[in-house]
Parts: structure tokens; C-alpha cells; sequence
């Protein structure tokens, strides 16, 4: 028998994944002053009237990652929330800490990891398949800031945690390729997918650098990894897995725009007070 769930891209680290009638929405953020996600792309009262069992996971506090708007869904569905221990004591939901498991229902399951910056990463099993949100869990060492001490301890930091999910088994993934690292913006998610080696990788947390994920994407899959660049908030794809668990993408409305091989990548600032505008990404310096 098939398994399908479709995976769907809102804004910036936030994703759905709906199997049957089951919604698992992780990071949900609608921009800030929620003006980044189109009003035809939100979750909506209606979008989870489908929906029997509906688990919102939110990895930590950052603005960025946690919406408050999330709070409002469990007027009209049943909402179970998955969120740190260490997040405000007012928020309320299925609480866990590094290493935790729990049984959501006899569908879903998580464990949790840590993450190198504030709260958790998850790894989520639903029907058999398991789904990794990543949080803000990352290499983070800002190169024109950083010393070579905080470089070393940033990478350390990293693959200690990288370590705790060796061998963990890994269909889906979504990972920060964030630009503002600079040159080494993809040392985590490459080290990431040589320790874990997810059947698909989904780069996120990109602050809509779109030309670089999608450039990202065409180079750095593997045969082990397939990297697509979900860039566009209503980005849909569904995956099949059949009996022997063998995985099929089929693009549903995934923005196509690749870059040429040999076309080099315009890197703008996305902050004009950005200390990391020179980028020793591809450039074109004309």
C-alpha cells in the first residue's frame, strides 16, 4: 500500500506535512507583522477543518520561528503543541527537553534534539516515516566576526550534536542554508547530510535568498540526498513511499528557476547594515 503526504513551504522555516488526517505544522511564521506569507497561503480555520489530529511543533522563541497566531487554531481544530522547556511558562502544550520522547498518537511520535542555538530540533515519526526539523540547530560561526576560537567551539558545538544523530534513520529534513554565514554558509547542512544522509533535504532559513537555495540545491545533492529548493511561499510536493519504503517526489507547484552551471550567483545584501554583504559566494562583480 502507498503512503502519500505532501509537504508544503509557507515562509522562511516553516513547513506542513499532512498525511491522511493528520497535520504536523513545524516553525509557522508569517513574516514580520505577518506581511511575508500571502493571505492565500496561511493556514487558515478551513485548512484544518481536514484535519482530525493537528501537532504544531515549535523548535524555540525566536521570532522567526514562533508565531503567536498558532495559539488562535485550536478554536477551530484539535491542536496539540510541541514546544521547549525552556520557552515561556504562559504557553502551553506537550513539553520536552533534549532526548525526550513522546507518543502523540498512533500515528506520530518525536524525539527531541538539541540545537546549537536556543531550544530543539525534532525528529518526527509518522505512519513509519521520519521527518527532521532542524530548528536552529547549525554550524553558526560568522566568519568577519567570530574568532578562530569561537569558529572552533561553534564546529565542535555542532558535531557533538551531529554525533547524537548518527544512524538515526532520516526520510525528510529541513535544514538552514543560511547566506549570511558567508563563504562557509553550507559547512552545516553539508556535514549534516554526510553524517545523516536524509533520503531529501529541504533547505530553509535562507531570508529569501532564493537564487542561492535553488543553487545550493543543483550542486550539493548526492546520491544518498536529494535537495529540493522549496523558494516560494504555497510551494507544494508530494511524496509516495510504497511497501519496500522506496520514496517518489512528484513537484506539485514547486517554483522552477535554475541557475545555469556555469552562471554565477548575485548575492545581494538582505540587510543593507549587514556586515557579511561581501560574500565569498559566487559573485558576479560587474
Amino acid at each position: 500500500m502507498t503512503e502519500q503526504m505532501t509537504v508544503k513551504y509557507y515562509y522562511h522555516s516553516g513547513f506542513s506535512v499532512a498525511s491522511g488526517e493528520t497535520l504536523l505544522v513545524f516553525d509557522y511564521w508569517m513574516g514580520r507583522q505577518g506581511k511575508k506569507l500571502p493571505a492565500a497561503q496561511r493556514i487558515t480555520p478551513e485548512t484544518l477543518s481536514h484535519f482530525s489530529e493537528v501537532f504544531v511543533f515549535i523548535s524555540h522563541g525566536h521570532e522567526d520561528h514562533f508565531d503567536p497566531v498558532v495559539y488562535t487554531w485550536e478554536q477551530y481544530a484539535p491542536v496539540t503543541y510541541i514546544l521547549p522547556e525552556t520557552m515561556d511558562a504562559s504557553l502551553h502544550g506537550r513539553r520536552m527537553g533534549v532526548g525526550g520522547e513522546i507518543t502523540l498518537s498512533r500515528h506520530v511520535k518525536v524525539k527531541a534534539f538539541d540545537s546549537t542555538d536556543e531550544g530543539l530540533s525534532y525528529l518526527v515519526e509518522m505512519d513509519g516515516i521520519r521527518i527532521f526539523h532542524a530548528g536552529d540547530l547549525n554550524n553558526w560561526h560568522w566568519r568577519e566576526e567570530s574568532t578562530p576560537r569561537e569558529i572552533e567551539e561553534a564546529e565542535r558545538d555542532f558535531q557533538q550534536v551531529m554525533e547524537t544523530m548518527r544512524g538515526e534513520k532520516v526520510d525528510v529534513a529541513f535544514f538552514p542554508v543560511d547566506p549570511r554565514l558567508g563563504m562557509m554558509f553550507d559547512a552545516g547542512p553539508n556535514y549534516f547530510a554526510m553524517v545523516v544522509k536524509p533520503r531529501l533535504m529541504i533547505p530553509m532559513h535562507f531570508w529569501e535568498r532564493a537564487e542561492v537555495i535553488r543553487e545550493y540545491a543543483r550542486r550539493s545533492r548526492s546520491p544518498q540526498t536529494e535537495i529540493i529548493a522549496m523558494t516560494t511561499p504555497g510551494d507544494m510536493i508530494l511524496l509516495e513511499f510504497d511497501e519496500q519504503e522506496n520514496m517518489t517526489v512528484h513537484m506539485q507547484s514547486v517554483t522552477s528557476a535554475p541557475v545555469a552551471r556555469n552562471k554565477k550567483v548575485q548575492l545581494e545584501a538582505y540587510d543593507g547594515e549587514n556586515p557579511f554583504n561581501d560574500s565569498d559566494l559566487p559573485v558576479d562583480m560587474e
